[in-house]
């Protein structure tokens, strides 16, 4: 006899009779989740949420962003345009994107590992990866805006993994560095806002205020490659 799975009976102790049943009404099955379409729609990154450091694909390529410059339209019902300078990290050349506010790009699937700076030659530099110890080896050339802000113990430092080979290497957002060379502190501008150029510790140049002096540390925002503060 068939027993629909969410039937109740209701049995005697004594005897092992069934003194009742209740038949539930059949609960609906829910419908399977859709989990496709989810990563789908993740993976895709909306123009307004693209930033510098973001690695999208574009023609079929991964594209690390460089920079950022957003152009709000004067004229009614016009669209916001986000234009990129990014670099195409298999052939190295930049690359120009222009989205509306609407258009969105696929979010590249790609690694990052944290390494440590080992050591660099005439042609490459050298990364230790912090998990397994692999080995990483870039090329000087193709991350040198990079490199200079990277010292021998700076920690942060990311490579980016695509399809098993190393593409780029990410820095941290601020580094501490220390000034090398710079005009002399001119006393009583600790509270002016004039700046003067400063040599950092791997050949950089930023400005700074005229108070500082050789030999202090500095934070410098690798973005902008911009004095934020005295490093405490």
């Amino acid at each position: 006899m068939y027993v629909p799975y969410n039937t109740l009976f209701t049995y005697s102790r004594s005897t092992g009779r069934v003194l009742s049943c209740i038949i539930q009404k059949e609960l609906r099955k829910s419908t399977p989740i859709d989990y496709t379409s989810n990563k789908e729609r993740l993976a895709q990154m909306i123009a307004k949420d693209i930033k510098r450091g973001d690695v999208v694909v574009y023609n079929d390529s991964p594209c690390i962003i460089e920079t950022v410059n957003v152009q709000t339209p004067s004229a009614r019902g016009a669209a916001t345009l986000y234009k990129y300078k990014a670099r195409n990290l298999i052939t190295k050349q930049k690359v120009d994107i222009t989205l509306r506010g609407g258009d969105s790009l696929k979010d590249a699937d790609f690694q990052k590992r944290e390494v440590k700076f080992m050591y660099s030659d005439a042609e490459f530099c050298h990364f230790l990866d912090q998990i397994d110890y692999n080995q990483y080896s870039v090329a000087a050339a193709d991350i040198t805006e990079e490199m200079q802000y990277v010292t021998e113990n700076l920690e942060g430092i990311r490579v980016l993994v695509y399809n098993d080979e190393c593409v780029g290497v990410e820095v941290p957002a601020t580094v501490e560095l220390k000034v090398t060379q710079c005009d002399p502190a001119v006393r009583g501008n600790s509270a002016t806002s004039r700046a003067k150029p400063a040599t950092l510790e791997t050949g950089i140049q930023v400005q700074v205020p005229e108070y500082l002096e050789e030999g202090e540390i500095i934070k410098v925002d690798t973005r902008t490659c911009s004095y934020l503060s005295r490093a405490k």
